[in-house]
């Protein structure tokens, strides 16, 4: 049985807030998410075609990286009770085989109706940049009852 997650009140929320988190995107990963979903690229699972490709290596699913932000949206900030309403999201970058990512997040407003933008930017081990966007979600105080 799990205990009830603690809705964090709308107050607590401020602009400026950040919370950052890490992934290694092993081939185990890799595997895993195309099983999970069905896309089984060449790209992601195959090194002898990754390796005529412009990226020379196998790259990672950019859904991963999705997953990533939304795993840190719910668990992070805003944590339990946000609901995720849209991402813009930019690739800058691919992630290879054995990268490992960081995930930097920012609230940059508290809009009305318990909204809040959430800034993502996610690099890897060398510092490149290989995804910035912007998260809108709804922030979980919402959920409480009055």
């Amino acid at each position: 049985m799990f205990a009830a997650p603690r809705l964090v009140p709308v107050s607590d929320f401020t602009v400026g807030q950040t919370c950052s988190c890490h992934q290694l995107v092993d081939d185990a990963l890799v595997r895993g998410y195309a099983d999970l979903t069905g896309d089984h690229n060449r790209i992601h699972l195959d090194d002898v075609y990754a390796k005529q490709t412009k990226f020379g290596r196998r790259i990672a699913h950019g859904g991963i990286l999705f997953g990533m932000i939304s795993k840190a949206l719910g668990g992070q900030l805003p944590g339990p009770g946000a609901v995720y309403l849209s991402q813009l999201v930019n690739f800058q970058a691919p992630v290879f085989i054995d990268d490992t990512v960081t995930l930097v997040m920012t609230i940059t407003a508290l809009l009305p109706k318990h909204v809040a933008t959430i800034t993502t930017i996610m690099t890897k081990q060398t510092g490149e940049i290989v995804l910035d966007g912007v998260a809108t979600v709804k922030l979980p105080g919402w959920l409480i009852k009055a």
